[in-house]
């Protein structure tokens, strides 16, 4: 029997595989068709894919994503529009933003004396957050390695203008 600590580096480590996929899925599907508008999600099982794109589309950019990351294109792991960088983005301006209105004092005016500090500090923040981000994906987020990671399938569910697609995995 499992441990709960082993049991929970497995669940996490499956998580970070898909997200990988997930966003190598995005990014080559994106090189092909740029105007195309997508979203993805990750979970146990797999991942989801939001938007306009069809299914022998989506086959084929998923068995490419697991190739090329099989065969060390690590970078395609790390997408720009992973909600990782936006949390961390929003994190450390709101973290700055609350620090310059510490001792602020109360009323409106004193508050407004603070705004070019509570500007100037979350800009900061956010060009800190740029490479950071990134960087979380890299190295807590994702698994660039896929190991023995495979589709077992993938489905579509099409509700008015919404489509979406299910790509189930197997360890």
């Amino acid at each position: 029997m499992q441990s709960p600590g082993s049991l929970l580096r497995f669940q996490v480590s499956r998580l970070r595989r898909h997200h990988a996929l997930e966003h190598a899925t995005l990014q080559i599907l994106a090189r092909r068709n740029p105007h195309l508008t997508l979203a993805g999600y990750s979970d146990l099982r797999g991942f989801w894919i939001i938007g306009k794109v069809d299914t022998q589309d989506l086959q084929e950019a998923v068995d490419e994503a697991l190739l090329r990351l099989r065969g060390g294109d690590y970078a395609l792991a790390v997408h720009p529009n992973c909600g990782t960088n936006f949390a961390v983005s929003g994190l450390l301006a709101g973290s700055a933003a609350w620090l310059a209105m510490l001792g602020s004092g109360e009323g409106w005016r004193k508050k407004l004396d603070r705004l070019p500090v509570v500007v100037t500090l979350a800009t900061l923040a956010l060009i800190i957050a740029r490479p950071l981000g990134p960087l979380l994906q890299a190295r807590l987020t994702t698994e660039a390695q896929p190991g023995n990671l495979a589709v077992r399938a993938i489905y579509c569910y099409e509700n008015g203008h919404l489509l979406v697609h299910r790509v189930l995995t197997r360890h």
